[in-house]
């Protein structure tokens, strides 16, 4: 009798009056509607019944999914902040006083945008918002909704504002993964207050989002999290897991870990697989050590987005400039690393030698220009010798 509409809503339901999602208590229905604080309804077909509506307060299997996942699901998951106060990092948005922090605290909040690298928080943020708010929350992944699946939204948002005096938030995780059309439906329900939207992305959002949605939303920018956070966040993956880690182990994975929380939580539950592999005594704590933190880091990818891209190499050109060899070898051996084109690296070591040392050593652009011609003869990787050279010569280079 139940087809599934495509969209489930997680809200909270008010006892003895219609649900958020639509659905009315009904006496054979057998559920009570207000029993529970959370409930996932299902839009049944339009014209059939109330009683068509499949609606699951927590039956047992879902029950015992739940309790799995709990157990079993990945660390990071299982380590979700359940308050504010748990959330680590992001001191300048999420502090007594701060602007995000006090607009959830006073259930206020107008639409927003996350902006942030992986593993900062933008999703458990959400989760809190949706705990703690008394509007609706209605949760949807850019990268599988729809225009279809936002007007189903935008459709029962109004019905619930009309029925119950209720708005509603809505969370669209990877938001730049909308196109253009796909944003422009969510403009008018934004503009009016129907919808309070919470978007959340690891792309500049000044590239990636219309700029009438940007003009509508404040953007919060969350910062890759401090070692100091990555290690209190290290031991309590450790007391979780139930074992123990020298601090050299840690602070290798807190600094090989980017101020990616995640990246951290997950190569932390592979060291301590590790560990408990390779314990003498049976049935005593495993220990994570050095070993095996550098075996669960193995060759983890390096981030290089569009953003990444200007940053790295802005960083790499104002190296040499400074005279700073090292971090100028740092910065190309990152590009590189990432799969960098080549030749915009030597490209931008050309400009660099007439620009920034000219006339103060001329040998400069000779170097520069025999570095582009060794990469054009000989390629990759052995190139990269040629590159180096060129770098430290810039850099040792006068100004």
């Amino acid at each position: 009798m139940v087809r599934q509409f495509g969209l489930s809503w997680l809200h909270r339901s008010d006892r003895g009056t219609r649900g958020p999602c639509g659905a009315s208590p009904d006496p054979e229905c057998g559920l009570d509607h207000g029993a529970g604080p959370v409930h996932t309804a299902r839009r049944a077909e339009p014209g059939l019944s109330v009683c068509s509506l499949a609606c699951v307060p927590g039956d047992l299997f879902s029950s015992a999914s739940d309790d799995q996942l709990a157990r079993r699901g990945p660390l990071a998951a299982r380590l979700r902040p359940a308050t504010l106060d748990e959330v680590l990092g992001q001191e300048h948005l999420l502090a007594p006083g701060r602007p995000l922090r006090t607009l959830i605290d006073t259930d206020r909040l107008s639409s927003v945008v996350l902006w942030g690298p992986p593993g900062t928080g933008k999703t458990s943020i959400a989760s809190l918002i949706a705990a703690t708010t008394a509007k609706a929350f209605v949760k949807l992944s850019a990268v599988s909704a729809t225009v279809k699946d936002v007007r189903e939204v935008v459709a029962a948002a109004e019905e619930r504002l009309g029925q119950h005096q209720r708005q509603t938030i809505l969370f669209l995780d990877e938001v730049h993964r909308f196109n253009k059309a796909q944003q422009d439906a969510l403009l008018p329900s934004v503009e009016s207050g129907l919808l309070v939207l919470i978007g959340a992305t690891t792309e500049n959002p000044f590239f990636e989002l219309n700029p009438p949605l940007m003009s509508r939303s404040t953007l919060l920018r969350l910062e890759p999290l401090p070692a100091r956070s990555l290690l209190a966040l290290l031991r309590r993956g450790l007391d979780a897991e139930g074992a123990r880690a020298d601090d050299d182990a840690l602070e290798l994975l807190a600094t090989r870990s980017g101020g990616d929380g995640r990246q951290a939580l997950t190569s932390l539950e592979v060291a301590v697989a590790l560990a408990e592999a390779n314990r003498t005594e049976p049935g005593a704590v495993a220990r994570v050590t050095t070993s095996e933190a550098e075996a669960a880091l193995g060759t983890r990818a390096i981030r290089y987005g569009r953003d990444d891209h200007y940053d790295v190499v802005s960083a790499f050109i104002k190296s040499i400039r400074g005279g700073d060899a090292d971090a100028g070898l740092y910065w190309l051996a990152r590009m590189l690393e990432a799969g960098e084109d080549p030749r915009f690296i030597v490209r931008r070591l050309v400009v660099l030698a007439s620009e920034d040392v000219g006339m103060a050593d001329p040998m400069a652009l000779v170097v520069a220009r025999a570095a582009a011609g060794a990469l054009e003869l000989v390629g990759l990787p052995e190139a990269q010798l040629n590159l180096a050279q060129a770098v430290v010569y810039l850099s040792c280079a006068p100004k």
